[in-house]
């Protein structure tokens, strides 16, 4: 190696770095974890490629597909941004950063302004994404953490929540769906993701066993009682336990077994694909995405809410709403909901809750008025 090369001082080849995640904004945000290599003192070999290639890998889990999605298009809307203004993103620059955050809450143009979530959401993803490129953004700099609270500040609503599936809707849903396999399964995801208070992501992500594919986000265990799901959620691994129901008509592990069985699904996935007719059960994964539309198509069919227009009961409900169901629907002391819905503090767990008596504990008169 030349003398040049060994003298060559970092900043260099971080500015080198730079300028090709620049040109390669389209990439995916998970793909910026490639530029994980070796050090350049070091000779490449067989092995160590191995162990960069594993590197990579590990990088891509630190965070959740979605996420890395959702801060892909952050940073793509950002690098667009900043060609417009005639500026480039590399190095960060609060002051620039400052202004993108007030274009999006104030924007000059025909693009409607977002919402304080969204902005506090953008900011984390340009964070993110300047980690992965070797750089720190302060978001305690003047220049954002000023501009962020004022607009906190001027601009921030209560969250907008999704209504809950209560369990007359989650009967009159299931009752709208065709017996045939893919009614069946179907049918299972609405009743474990209800009883279970899932993610539309861990429904999915569940397989038969343990280990059995590479992208599994858990398994299922089936007892005599219920069946235990070991979920590897965004807050780390938790077990979810789900008991049998009153009857087989609306026991989410009857439904279960019988998808299982009928599929004939004994390893790998639970929730896969049909075939076109419907009569076969495929390898490929579901989607997350295929639970939100199956929620809002059988609220649809169901007639839950039909006083409102169309549109608006679609905006109602979401994969979301199978979680809020059941912590407003299950009359147990809160700490049960809590551990089942993996939340970390009780307050987390009342957002879930549409519907709840406020003051069972009266602490006014508990203190003697």
């Amino acid at each position: 190696m030349s003398k040049t090369a060994e003298n060559r001082p970092a900043n260099t080849e971080k500015s080198h770095s730079a300028n090709l995640d620049t040109a390669n904004e389209d990439e995916s945000a998970s793909e910026s974890s490639d530029t994980i290599a070796l050090p350049a003192h070091v000779a490449g070999s067989g092995t160590l490629d191995q162990l960069i290639d594993t590197a990579r890998d590990y990088a891509k889990a630190a965070t959740a597909k979605n996420t890395n999605k959702a801060y892909a298009a952050d940073w793509k809307h950002f690098v667009r941004w900043c060609r417009m203004k005639g500026t480039e993103p590399l190095p960060p620059s609060p002051e620039m950063i400052g202004l993108y955050l007030t274009d999006l809450a104030a924007p000059a143009g025909p693009s409607p302004a977002l919402s304080v979530s969204t902005i506090d959401r953008r900011l984390s993803g340009l964070a993110w994404n300047y980690a992965q490129r070797g750089f720190d953004l302060d978001r305690t700099d003047r220049h954002i953490s000023s501009v962020l609270a004022g607009i906190k500040r001027k601009h921030a609503r209560p969250p907008v929540q999704k209504a809950a599936i209560l369990p007359e809707d989650i009967l009159a849903m299931v009752a709208t769906l065709p017996y045939d396999l893919r009614g069946l399964r179907d049918r299972a995801i609405l009743l474990l993701g209800f009883a279970g208070g899932l993610r539309r992501s861990e429904i999915v992500s569940l397989d038969a066993g343990k280990g059995d594919t590479p992208d599994s986000g858990g398994w299922v265990d089936i007892l005599n009682d219920g069946a235990v799901l070991t979920l590897n959620a965004k807050t780390g691994w938790r077990e979810v336990e789900i008991g049998r129901g009153s009857s087989d008509k609306t026991c989410p592990i009857h439904a279960l077994e019988q998808w299982l069985h009928f599929a004939k699904i004994d390893f790998g996935p639970i929730f896969v694909r049909t075939s076109r007719d419907g009569k076969k059960a495929l390898e490929a994964r579901l989607s997350d995405k295929h639970v939100a539309r199956l929620i809002k198509t059988t609220v649809l069919k169901s007639g839950i809410r039909a006083e409102l227009p169309e549109k608006d009961r679609l905006a109602l409900f979401s994969g979301h709403s199978l979680r809020a169901g059941l912590a407003s629907s299950a009359e147990v002391d809160e700490r049960y909901v809590q551990k089942q819905l993996g939340h970390a503090s009780a307050e987390m767990t009342r957002r879930y809750q549409r519907r709840r008596d406020r003051f069972r504990v009266n602490l006014t008169k508990a203190a003697g008025l």
